[in-house]
């Protein structure tokens, strides 16, 4: 009983990370990010798997890229302004973000 429960638990864990990918990747494009960035190549901005490895390790990256998302930034990149997205959710911001930090280069 105690292992069927477990395996249970696993494929609700793995769809989840499954939705929850596709989620991430939809609030990318649903928010116009896709416009200046792509998965694997660069495009006006870093390419989103440039990112994920730029930021492996470093604890406060969510802080900073959903900083950056919200109020816009530059120089970290290259000489090209990303222009603030204000009017996106904090939680969605916080989805999208989980998403490009879990991407492998």
């Amino acid at each position: 009983m105690k292992i069927a429960a477990a395996v249970i638990a696993a494929a609700g864990l793995l769809a989840t990370g499954v939705v929850g990918a596709d989620a991430g990747e939809d609030m990318l494009k649903k928010a116009g990010c896709t416009a200046c960035h792509a998965i694997d190549k660069k495009v006006i901005g870093p390419a989103y798997n440039e990112v994920a490895a730029k930021y492996k390790g470093d604890a406060g990256a969510a802080a900073k890229l959903a900083d950056k998302v919200k109020k816009g930034g530059s120089g970290v990149w290259g000489p090209v302004p990303m222009p603030p997205n204000a009017a996106v959710k904090d939680d969605d911001i916080k989805t999208m973000i989980t998403y490009i930090l879990a991407l492998k280069k």
